[in-house]
């Protein structure tokens, strides 16, 4: 019988005790923004962004608390966690808790920047045309915090480089559930509840053995994902960027439209993790209304016809 991979990575870089420290996700976030600081800058000197250098961390730093952060969580309420948002709002503060949507911070950053770039009377088309070939680090850094978190596992499968993620036993059925707590607690007796129990795994080869008996194994959706909607479209924005002469609008309808269709096949490997609608898993359904605007920022392009100030000669 072939032996699967069982996830037992600490969500924590450095843990302090009683689940305080610092967890690999904050860190996913602080490099994110700092390679998005990095490649702007350099896009900037390069003549590619109506933005200085000089103003890119600024920007870079509002883009990251109205767009990312702010858009991401609210996106994550209003598309994922509605009943419970609608019932107690203030749980949108409980960052603690997890909870973001890579939908909601895409389109958060489009509103902020559409609000930046009127302000300081820019293209607000070329604005997104030097941020969005940076969002794909931000996207592979997340992919690899989920993993490292052990949620939003994939689907069922046989494949030799499954993984089974102890996760999933939050939402087993209860019969499960009590059989896992039981067994755990005869090898420790305080290991009585199935949080406690999973925050051990790593350290018992004991407890390894009966979760790999119950855990199905499952795609590790989160690396896929990563590879496709960050690695694949990263080096599309790149060469596109640098190596075409394009007007402003098209590297972020391309963008729009990639990351759509790249994150319709990556949820093809991963376990839904809310309701269906019309077939479709909500990333899935989300994407559809990407293309959308894929299309548009496409057509705005070609009837704005502005270029970056590289092009303007």
């Amino acid at each position: 019988m072939l032996a699967y991979y069982i996830h037992d990575l600490s969500p924590f870089l450095v843990e302090f005790g009683n689940g305080i420290g610092l967890r690999w996700y904050g860190l996913a976030y602080v490099l994110a923004f700092a390679a998005a600081y990095g490649l702007f800058v350099h896009l900037a000197r390069k003549g590619y962004s109506d933005i200085r250098p000089s103003e890119v961390g600024d920007f870079i730093t509002g883009t990251a608390l109205f767009g990312v952060i702010l858009g991401g969580r609210l996106g994550y309420m209003l598309f994922y966690d509605w009943t419970n948002f609608s019932q107690d709002p203030l749980i949108f503060f409980k960052f603690w808790d997890g909870g973001m949507s890579s939908h909601g911070g895409i389109l958060g950053v489009a509103i902020f920047t559409f609000i930046y770039a009127r302000r300081k009377k820019i293209p607000w088309l070329n604005v997104g045309d030097s941020i969005v070939v940076s969002t794909p680090v931000g996207l592979f850094l997340g992919r690899c915090a989920n993993f490292i978190n052990g949620e939003l596992y994939g689907r069922p499968t046989t494949v030799p480089w499954a993984v089974q993620f102890p996760k999933e036993l939050y939402y087993a059925p209860p019969e499960t559930a009590r059989s896992i707590i039981t067994q755990a607690s005869e090898i420790n007796p305080e290991w009585n509840t199935i949080g406690a129990a999973l925050d051990h795994v790593g350290g018992s080869s004991e407890l390894h053995r009966i979760l790999g008996e119950v855990l199905p194994p499952r795609h590790p959706s989160q690396i896929y994902e990563g590879i496709l909607e960050g690695g694949l479209l990263f080096a599309l924005m790149w060469i596109l960027r640098t190596r075409f002469r394009l007007p402003n609008g098209v590297l972020t309808g391309v963008f729009f439209l990639t990351y759509a269709l790249l994150r319709i096949v990556g949820e093809m490997f991963r376990e839904p993790d809310a309701p269906l609608t019309a077939g479709l898993t909500r990333g899935q359904f989300l994407s559809l209304f990407m293309i959308v605007m894929g299309l548009g920022f496409l057509a705005g392009s070609k009837w704005a016809r502005t270029w970056p100030p590289k092009f303007r000669q």
